[in-house]
């Protein structure tokens, strides 16, 4: 059932300014701090983080010294956030824009996922992976969490579901190299993420 409420850059403005940012962890999680420890020197990857909220992965990520991190997000004050955190995180990468919007190219090496799908209209999934897609280059990655889980009904994010839901939008796209419950989550959320680590088709 779609959802009455459309969550614009007016809900997630309101959501920022009243304090309701319930997904907001205040650091980067370990499951993707982990995955970014692995990744090897620095360089510069193209890579993508959509509705990246206060991009504390961007931030662990500039820090690690890529060059070519870039957050999209509907919420002016999301973006704000990162740039009052940490002042020499190119301007030019703050993208102010619908992730569905975002041009496929330059195309992108690694796109980081993390309470965004999660945030979407349930009836955008396929459309979302289908993005995702399109702005990978072939062999490009799709890594991060989801959360395997049944939050209850709501008209609101977060809106959970189950992996084999999740896979369905994933497969006609993406080669699944690692899609399972993440070992190292958060304590409140330990047992209710699926890690994930796609490659895109050729």
């Amino acid at each position: 059932m779609k959802p009455d409420t459309v969550f614009d850059e007016t809900y997630w403005s309101s959501r920022y300014n009243t304090g309701r940012t319930g997904w907001d962890t205040g650091s980067i999680t370990p499951p993707l701090r982990n995955y970014f420890d692995q990744m090897g020197a620095a360089d510069a990857r193209r890579i993508l983080i959509p509705g990246a909220g206060r991009a504390y992965e961007a931030e662990y990520l500039h820090e690690l010294g890529f060059s070519q991190v870039h957050v999209a997000d509907l919420a002016p004050e999301a973006l704000a956030a990162l740039q009052q955190r940490v002042p020499g995180f190119p301007a030019a990468h703050l993208l102010l824009q619908d992730f569905f919007a975002l041009p496929a190219q330059p195309p992108y090496d690694l796109l980081v996922e993390q309470t965004f799908f999660c945030a979407l209209d349930p009836t955008l999934r396929s459309a979302y992976a289908q993005q995702c897609a399109n702005l990978l280059r072939p062999g490009g990655k799709l890594v991060g969490l989801l959360f395997e889980t049944d939050f209850g009904p709501s008209s609101e994010p977060p809106f959970g579901g189950t992996r084999e839901e999740y896979r369905a939008y994933f497969e006609p796209y993406f080669d699944f190299v690692h899609f399972d419950t993440a070992y190292n989550s958060l304590k409140p959320r330990q047992g209710k993420e699926l890690f994930m680590c796609l490659r895109r088709k050729a």
